[in-house]
C-alpha cells in the first residue's frame, strides 16, 4: 500500500489545526486593534489570517488560481470578528473545507500547476502540492508563530504547540 500525498496533508492539518485552535482559543477579546509595532498588522487581522489559512488548501484544489490582493473588492479577505466565538467558528469552517477539499481531490491534481496573483500580477506558478506546502503549510505555521508572540505580549497563556510553552506542558 503507497501513502498518497493527500493523506500526508490531510494527517498534517489535522496535527496542525488542533495547535493553531489552541491558539486561538487565547486570543483576548477587544484588542482587534492593537499591535506590538506600528510596522506590524493588528492582532484581530492576524488571528483572522491564521483562522481563514486552511481555507486557501481549498482554493488551492478547486480553482486554478487565486488573486490574494486584487484591484477592488477582495472577496478573499479574512472576515473581522468580534467574539472568539466568531474566530473559532471560522476556523472550523476553514478547516473543514480543507478536508473536503484534501478528501476530495487526487495526487495527480496536486500536480498540476496553480497560480497565486497579486494585483494580476502572477506571484508563484508552481504545482498545488507546492502551493499547499509552502503557500499554507509553511506560511500559517508562522503567522501561528507571530500570534503566539502576540499572546505573550498581551499576557494570554501561550500554548505548547512543536514543545512545552512556559505556561503550558505537554
Amino acid at each position: 500500500m503507497s501513502l498518497r500525498m493527500t493523506d500526508l496533508f490531510l494527517a498534517e492539518l489535522k496535527r496542525e489545526s488542533a495547535g493553531t485552535r489552541r491558539a486561538l482559543e487565547r486570543v483576548p477579546e477587544g484588542q482587534n486593534d492593537w499591535r506590538p509595532h506600528p510596522k506590524s498588522m493588528p492582532l484581530g487581522y492576524l488571528a483572522s489570517l491564521v483562522a481563514a489559512m486552511p481555507e486557501w488548501i481549498d482554493y488551492m484544489v478547486s480553482r486554478d488560481e487565486l488573486d490574494f490582493a486584487p484591484v477592488g473588492e477582495n472577496p478573499a479577505k479574512p472576515k473581522d470578528w468580534t467574539t472568539r466565538d466568531e474566530l473559532l467558528a471560522r476556523f472550523d469552517e476553514a478547516v473543514a473545507k480543507a478536508t473536503v477539499a484534501l478528501t476530495n481531490t487526487t495526487d495527480e491534481h496536486l500536480l498540476t500547476p496553480w497560480k497565486l496573483k497579486a494585483a494580476g500580477h502572477t506571484v508563484s506558478d508552481d504545482p498545488r502540492y507546492i502551493n499547499i506546502r509552502h503557500g499554507v503549510m509553511n506560511h500559517w505555521a508562522h503567522h501561528r508563530g507571530q500570534l503566539t508572540v502576540y499572546l505573550r505580549l498581551n499576557e494570554a497563556a501561550v500554548p505548547a504547540l512543536y514543545g512545552p510553552s512556559a505556561d503550558e506542558r505537554f
